[in-house]
């Protein structure tokens, strides 16, 4: 049986690489978004305002899928609009598939603040011991991850499919206007630093230059929620989802460096986040654009300064344990570094960086 698939945020870089897996794995696959970035071709495209149910149901209006992945989210001013939109966001899809899901499955991909807490209070709790294990729960903090999962829970049981949510770490993949892209971020850095001979410091925390961490890249994430709606050792269950590698940042800066032809600064005294220091990338970037011929010339449909700052700038150690998924038949690996440059690879195939 063919399965028909719905992927809610389709042009992000979750929803991207998802879309190629699940195409070249014979799948019918229809996308939702706003419709502002092209899709993945062989893929059908459907527009839609998320947090507005009319607008929901008259995209879905008739449509049959039996798996339903939810890779999109919108960030709002504070956790507790996070909180409203987002889980609306989610009520209404699964409400409006209602029962045309019977017997099929729903997967949420959310991320590691369900451990860390939200943006508003990032870190300030008490964050259960590193790795992170699915069994540590909900931390005591109000946070739009757990609003969504209630939807979920609440949607699966009322309408009788089963259900899954995914955890990443940081996501290394290829999308163009997403919120939350390091590896585009840090391509675009290193390039900039390239040309105007800015130097290439880590803008990060020190805990996070010393520490070990770990990533994840798009297309394993893609693997695992195919896995995951199709085995049954994947099904009502919730997942960390990381590469299976880790690494310190003091020697992937150096490696990022090499890559790209620049020396790797020395780490500095205190953090330079680069929402603060790249106030003048944006017309640095014009230049790098029109003298390459590249796609896009505006940097902020590129970079996402804020995103990356947040995530290396982390004063505590970040890493996650896949054990559960192992023992459920997942056994796929990543190696990290790797994937930075498969990204960078396709980067420039795309014209998106300078080759």
């Amino acid at each position: 049986m063919q399965h028909r698939a719905l992927i809610v945020g389709i042009s992000g870089v979750i929803g991207s690489a998802l879309a190629e897996r699940l195409l070249e794995d014979g799948w019918q696959v229809y996308g939702i978004s706003r419709g502002r970035t092209p899709v993945a071709e062989g893929s059908i495209s459907l527009i839609a305002d998320l947090a507005s149910e009319p607008s929901v149901r008259s995209a879905l209006q008739g449509l049959q899928v039996d798996r339903v992945f939810f890779a999109a989210w919108a960030r709002q001013a504070n956790e507790q609009e996070n909180i409203r939109v987002n889980g609306t966001m989610v009520r209404n899809v699964l409400h409006t598939l209602g029962g045309t899901l019977a017997h099929g499955h729903a997967a949420l991909v959310t991320g590691l603040k369900h451990y860390l807490g939200p943006f508003d209070a990032y870190g300030t709790g008490a964050v259960p011991p590193t790795p992170f294990r699915e069994e540590q729960g909900r931390q005591p903090v109000d946070n739009f991850y757990y609003a969504q999962e209630d939807e979920l829970f609440a949607a699966a049981k009322q309408f009788d499919f089963s259900w899954s949510v995914h955890r990443p770490h940081t996501i290394i993949g290829y999308a163009i206007g997403n919120a939350m892209n390091m590896g585009v971020t840090l391509a675009v850095y290193a390039t900039l630093c390239k040309h105007t001979g800015r130097p290439f410091v880590f803008p990060g925390s020190a805990m996070q230059w010393h520490g070990l961490t770990d990533m994840t890249d798009a297309r394993l994430l893609a693997r695992h929620l195919e896995w995951a709606a199709t085995r049954p050792g994947g099904q009502n269950e919730d997942f960390n989802v990381v590469n299976g590698d880790v690494f310190r940042w003091q020697w992937m800066w150096s490696q990022l460096a090499d890559y790209f032809g620049i020396e790797a600064a020395p780490f500095p005294d205190s953090p330079q986040p680069l929402e603060h220091h790249m106030q003048d990338a944006a017309t640095q970037w014009k230049a790098i654009a029109a003298r390459h011929s590249l796609r896009e010339a505006d940097v902020d449909k590129l970079a996402s300064w804020w995103h990356t700052d947040a995530d290396l700038g982390r004063p505590m150690e970040v890493m996650t344990n896949m054990s559960k998924s192992r023992k459920a038949g997942f056994l796929d690996y990543q190696d990290t570094r790797d994937a930075f440059i498969d990204l960078f690879e396709l980067l420039k195939a795309q014209r998106i960086i300078p080759a």
